[in-house]
């Protein structure tokens, strides 16, 4: 519609003509004809139809994909300016040989933000370090001091990667024995620990000479007799047993199952084949080589691969794999390939073990750092004189006798607000049921405080709130209504900071010195025992 076309057949090309009709479309359906006709073959003068347009070639695929954000480039350090050899691996960060020994250490540097693929695996909620970058690890820690064999390598705890800050690696490599064996082991620890928080150790194995020749056992591919398993719903299966994995690691691209054995094809996304030539088996490929399994021991619950035995890494830089795992003993022999049939690696043994949500929260860098109890400590106090006025007011505790004694103004009424007003809290008056005294102590003091915020006069002054007993600093028993009073206050600081202080007071009446320097400290919570004056700090309890 829209076009009234002869073709005339003129050798080659043909040449179509045509008149434009307003009412059926006008140009655009005669525009929408011609590209029609190039897509049937019929070459177009696009210079005659377009005088002044600029010939682009079309790609020759749908769409390019380019990322928005900036790839993150992680630089390190010149490990040489600091007496350090650089290790030339994307994990590690520097190779230190060890005085008077022949031993070794590895440090390096992990986090979300220099090496986001690793958020790509988590477990349970958390992003953990697979145990194929411990084998990889270690393997890399083994080329230098000249084992090529992964004797044995045990995961004790997975390493977890914090949110927002860096974990500390450490690899070791002990003396090697008169066998030629090399115990080795892997820590961990956050960036912002302080220095007596232990190290986390991960890992445990054993470094060798002499790894025996492996082969893959294939001539044919995919396997002779073996029946094809479909890989729909892999990583959804997993999932649902704690173990997710993001685009970096979802590798899998094919399996089949024969017997008890099984395989597979995996193969790295294109855009992180430019990453494998860096390692020695990219970890995201060596863990994609174990899903089938995996998947597997997925029916029981979360699982993890935990024990390597007799590991090799015959070629480096492998982008895709074929995957042989033959069932022996609890676990799976290993052997990788290449498409052509060559072995890339293998390992005798790998066995899975169940893993709970506790382990993994425990298992964290830094995990002590969450369990905290309170302790008070004595606070170093300079002299600081009585000046101004003072007001005490509640039930007079002895406070006004001894401020008074040292020629400190002292009111009782709140004719002017001076610079510092005690209001002092009793003990739980015998006369009274406990939660009864309670109750009406914690309703004055309440009272009191919200007259005093609402107060413009009380803007420039601090309420110090006095009591006895109400905090255990020295192990001695409590009092209930103190207790609840500084429980209620404690509220009132958050909301409304540097308004109110707490002072808890013992039997023995405090000197003048010692609460004017306590007032004085900023401190917003202090005890008074024997002139001594202590404020609650939080530390770490005992491993």
């Amino acid at each position: 519609p829209g076009i009234e076309d002869t073709a005339q057949q003129a050798g080659s090309p043909a040449v179509v003509t045509g008149t434009l009709r307003r009412e059926e479309g006008g140009w655009p359906r005669f525009a929408q004809s011609l590209a029609q006709l190039w897509a049937h073959g019929v070459p177009v003068d696009w210079s005659t139809l377009l005088p002044t347009g600029r010939r682009v070639d079309l790609p020759t695929y749908a769409f390019q994909h380019k990322r928005y954000w900036p790839a993150t480039v992680v630089v390190a350090g010149d490990a040489t300016g600091l007496g350090q050899a650089d290790s030339q691996h994307p994990l590690l960060g520097a190779a230190v040989a060890l005085p008077e020994s022949d031993g070794y250490l590895f440090t390096a540097r992990l986090s979300l933000a220099t090496h986001p693929w690793l958020a790509d695996h988590s477990v349970l909620g958390a992003a953990v370090l697979p145990s194929s970058a411990l084998v990889e690890l270690a393997i890399r820690a083994g080329d230098q001091v000249g084992c090529d064999l992964l004797e044995a390598l045990t995961v004790l705890a997975p390493p977890l990667l914090p949110e927002g800050a860096g974990l500390q690696l450490r690899v070791t490599v002990g003396e090697s024995d008169a066998d030629g064996r090399r115990e080795l082991a892997v820590f961990s620890r956050n960036e912002d620990a302080e220095a007596d928080l232990p190290w986390t150790r991960h890992a445990t194995g054993v470094l060798a000479a002499g790894a025996a020749p492996v082969g893959f056992g294939e001539a044919v591919w995919p396997p002779a007799g073996a029946d094809t398993l479909t890989v729909d719903g892999l990583y959804d299966e997993l999932a649902a047993a704690g173990i997710t994995h993001g685009p970096v690691f979802e590798n899998v691209r094919a399996v089949w199952r024969r017997g008890a054995d099984l395989f597979a094809e995996v193969a790295l996304t294109e855009e992180n084949e430019g990453e494998a030539g860096r390692f020695g088996l990219h970890p995201a490929l060596l863990d994609a080589a174990l899903h089938p399994v995996t998947r597997q021991e997925a029916a029981d619950g979360t699982r993890l691969a935990t024990r390597w035995t007799g590991v090799t890494l015959l070629a480096g830089g492998a982008t895709a794999l074929r995957v042989k795992l033959s069932s022996v003993g609890d676990g799976y022999a290993l052997v990788v390939a290449d498409h052509d049939g060559g072995v890339v690696a293998a390992a005798e043994s790998i066995a899975w073990t169940a893993i709970s949500e506790d382990e993994v929260t425990v298992a964290g860098p830094g995990h002590r750092d969450a369990l905290f109890t309170v302790e008070w400590s004595e606070l170093p106090l300079r002299s600081e004189p009585v000046a101004g006025s003072w007001a005490v007011l509640g039930e007079d505790v002895g406070l006004a006798a001894v401020l008074g004694a040292s020629g400190a103004d002292v009111l009782s009424e709140l004719v002017e607000v001076p610079e510092c007003v005690v209001l002092a809290v009793p003990r739980t008056d015998g006369a009274l049921a406990v939660p009864a005294a309670v109750r009406a102590t914690v309703g004055r003091v309440l009272e009191s405080v919200q007259s005093w915020l609402a107060d413009d006069r009380c803007t420039r002054s601090k309420l110090v709130i006095a009591t006895r007993g109400a905090v255990s600093a020295s192990g001695e028993p409590l009092d209930a209504v103190g207790a609840a009073v500084w429980g209620l206050l404690r509220s009132a600081q958050t909301e409304n900071p540097d308004q109110f202080m707490l002072i808890d007071l013992d039997e023995q009446q405090p000197s003048v010195e010692v609460i004017a320097a306590a007032v004085a400290s900023g401190e917003p919570q202090v005890a008074i025992r024997d002139d001594v004056v202590s404020v609650p700090r939080l530390v770490r309890t005992a491993p």
